[in-house]
């Protein structure tokens, strides 16, 4: 940066450059320190997976809330659960849409008397609903 003042003999264009390099350094250092780490979280590649999933991290969630202090430590524990928690509810989502179909399929087939697509349909729906209420 040295060598590029020196060159510069124009000082008013010597001056933008440093307020440039500043608030470039400056806008950095504040992304740095408002914006934690990010991570992925634990994948729940199933139903079964996401409830498990969902039930643990809660339950280790519900331990650190349960403290009358959260220490910075403690933050970035529930900020790293967060993103557990985001994907077993997409699961949820996810197979929660499965679900309706599944239950339209088995509602359409008992009014048409379509007896395969109710049994079909409804056993991978109570499959589903098993996982979620047992």
């Amino acid at each position: 940066m040295r060598l590029i003042l020196i060159i510069m003999k124009d000082t008013n264009m010597k001056h933008l450059l440093f307020a440039a390099l500043c608030t470039g350094l400056l806008a950095t250092t504040v992304q740095a320190e408002e914006r934690p780490d990010h991570f992925e979280g634990e994948a729940a590649d199933t139903l079964t997976e996401a409830v498990s999933q969902f039930s643990d991290t809660n339950h280790q969630l519900a331990v650190l809330l349960a403290q009358e202090e959260l220490s910075n430590a403690d933050l970035g524990t529930v900020h790293r659960l967060s993103y557990t928690l985001e994907n077993a509810l997409a699961k949820f989502d996810e197979e929660l849409d499965a679900m309706a179909v599944d239950l339209e399929e088995v509602h359409l087939g008992s009014e048409s008397a379509e007896r395969e697509r109710v049994r079909n349909h409804g056993a991978a729906y109570l499959e589903a609903a098993q996982t979620l209420v047992p």
